[in-house]
């Protein structure tokens, strides 16, 4: 975690306008940012993605080109500069936040030029189905980067660079991943689809000794370009848990401290996020995808919803101290493949059970801060127009507790099935205390121990209007709307 009671924000979301502003965007709002209580951003990825100046950054294209080069139609990325984006780096940093850069090692597209080469096509859902023979195809690629003429790196890239392509030049109506000659897929990755190695584009060999080495020394060159303060790890479940020890093992060795990396694996199976963590020996934290999904079961059930059960199966649970917990983010927002949107009314009661509790570190989502619009097309085929709310006054609030409540001992009030509590009892730098209800049903209350006798207590969310008075052993009889959130701090503070 960046600071005690940190909080991440990731500053961005797919559908953001492809202007190029968004570099001089975070360069104007990192005082603001800091002063909500925000203490690291998550960057989109900062390098050319394969459409250029409209790419969201996740079809890596050139990891050495920040928004350099005169490739794939444009010089900026869809952020921006690259002399934009070290400028808001140093601006965020100079306000006291930490940047985290988004890394995306799983895949390559937007190839150069075609190859021939040997392959087998295998079945997208099965990737242990063969079906058909062994073949000659011609696939794109050859990453020769002209724009870029080999400066901060000469290599370019091959066919033997990867494992498999999806796409056959020879037989483009032929839907399969080809799997190249003498190659064989990373063994332990998720085991969705058989193996879950092949995910999109040209897929990296991870075995293969000019690719460790390339992206090893684009780590250190990264790290000198951008003075990060660490990363997040794009689809690490689809390439095996020992390349990214090795890396950021190499990297952490490189810059004489520990940079924080958080990976993303997407799989609401613990089990699979446990395995991921024990083969990373602990040193990568996981975003806690299952936590999301309660989130957004509990918000669809309603007052049918156990809201006993909320940390059930989570990574936060069972590994507090590794778990990135968030409500939502660029892949379960409206339109997107894994679409999973928390419905409005429960956000502030999700947040508040990510940002007021002292297990993991806390991410807030930037069209949940903001708010945003953008129309795109459904899976049905047909368009959409999506405005998304910004939950901005509530968060700032939660914030704002946070930083300054979110202390001490935790007791538990998770003991009716519509209406759950807790309350922080601080310490001795915060030694105020604070209790937090909500509720999913009808309005609720719960008698609570916060630690300070004959003491009265506002809600901060401006939720409830009365204030309650503790009794002589500092229990008092919290209470929250139904369908809300209230969170009780000392009236006099």
């Amino acid at each position: 975690m960046s600071a005690i009671n940190g909080v991440m924000m990731q500053y961005f979301h797919w559908y953001l306008p492809p202007d190029g502003s968004l570099w001089q965007q975070l360069g104007r709002d990192a005082t603001e940012l800091v002063a909500a209580g925000f203490t690291a951003l998550w960057l989109p990825p900062a390098y050319k993605g394969s459409n250029g100046g409209f790419d969201v950054g996740y079809a890596t294209y050139d990891l050495f080109d920040l928004g350099e080069f005169d490739q794939k139609g444009s010089i900026r990325t869809k952020y921006g500069t690259k002399a934009e984006y070290l400028a808001a780096i140093d601006r965020a940093q100079t306000a006291g936040i930490q940047i985290y850069g988004d890394v995306v090692f799983n895949h390559r597209l937007g190839a150069d030029a075609v190859e021939e080469f040997d392959a087998t096509p295998l079945d997208h859902n099965n990737r242990y189905l063969a079906i058909d023979a062994a073949q000659k195809i011609q696939g794109w690629t050859h990453f020769t980067f002209p724009g870029r003429q080999g400066k901060y790196s000469t290599m370019e890239w091959h066919w033997w660079h990867f494992d498999a392509i999806d796409y056959n030049v020879y037989n483009q109506q032929q839907k399969a991943v080809y799997l190249i000659k003498d190659k064989a897929f990373d063994r332990y990755v998720d085991l969705e689809k058989g193996n879950f190695d092949y995910l999109m584009g040209c897929d990296l060999d991870m075995d293969h000794p000019e690719v460790v080495g390339e992206l090893k020394y684009w780590g250190q060159w990264y790290l000198d370009t951008t003075k990060l303060d660490g990363f997040r790890l794009d689809a690490v479940k689809h390439i095996e848990p020992r390349f990214f020890y090795d890396w950021i093992a190499h990297l952490n060795n490189y810059a004489q401290k520990d940079l924080f990396t958080v990976g993303e694996y997407w799989s609401y199976d613990l089990d699979a996020l446990e395995y991921f963590i024990n083969q990373t020996q602990g040193k990568i934290h996981l975003f806690d995808a299952p936590l999301h999904n309660n989130f957004f079961v509990a918000s669809r059930q309603g007052r049918n919803y156990d809201l006993r059960r909320i940390f059930d199966e989570t990574l936060v649970r069972s590994h507090p101290t590794l778990a990135v917990t968030f409500v939502e983010n660029h892949d379960s927002q409206p339109l997107q493949s894994l679409e999973s949107v928390v419905e409005g009314w429960f956000k502030p009661l999700a947040y508040a059970l990510i940002l007021l509790r002292e297990a993991g570190y806390p991410c807030v989502f930037y069209s949940d801060y903001y708010g945003s619009s953008y129309r795109d097309r459904g899976r049905d085929g047909n368009e959409y127009d999506i405005v998304l709310a910004s939950h901005r006054p509530i968060l700032d609030r939660l914030l704002h507790a946070r930083r300054e409540y979110a202390y001490g001992i935790q007791l538990d009030y998770f003991d009716h099935p519509n209406t759950v509590g807790w309350t922080r009892l601080g310490n001795p730098e915060h030694p105020a205390s604070m209790a937090v209800l909500l509720g999913n049903g009808k309005p609720g209350s719960k008698w609570m121990n916060v630690g300070k006798p004959n003491t009265t207590y506002i809600d901060m969310t401006e939720s409830v209007a009365i204030k309650i008075r503790t009794n002589a052993d500092g229990w008092g009889e919290f209470v929250c709307n139904g369908g809300s959130v209230s969170v009780w701090i000392p009236a006099s503070i």
